[in-house]
């Protein structure tokens, strides 16, 4: 039972940090839009969004060594995160894209 409770938190761990690395290529992305548009808006987002993005990690990392109700509670602290910096990823690739 440990080891598919194991295996489970794994496969969860995973997919969280496939979220992780498919924001990290859009964000390379947009952070290069803004870079070479040289907006200071746009590079003020990516710099918030870099954050974000190792504040995630960070989180992700953390995951790992929690156990019983800290991991579950983490485990969707860090889904609700990870929503939301897809959102504001997602708004910031519009609006390199429009300007």
């Amino acid at each position: 039972m440990c080891a598919e409770i194991n295996m489970a938190k794994q496969a969860i761990h995973d997919k969280f940090e496939t979220h992780i690395k498919i924001a990290e290529a859009k964000l390379d992305v947009v952070k290069a839009q803004a870079e070479s548009a040289k907006a200071d808006a746009k590079i003020k987002v990516v710099a918030e969004l870099l954050a974000r993005k190792r504040a995630l990690q960070l989180e992700l990392k953390a995951l790992k060594k929690l156990g019983g109700d800290r991991w579950e509670r983490a485990k969707a602290d860090l889904e609700a995160h990870i929503a939301h910096f897809e959102k504001l990823l997602k708004d910031a690739e519009s609006k390199a894209k429009a300007g």
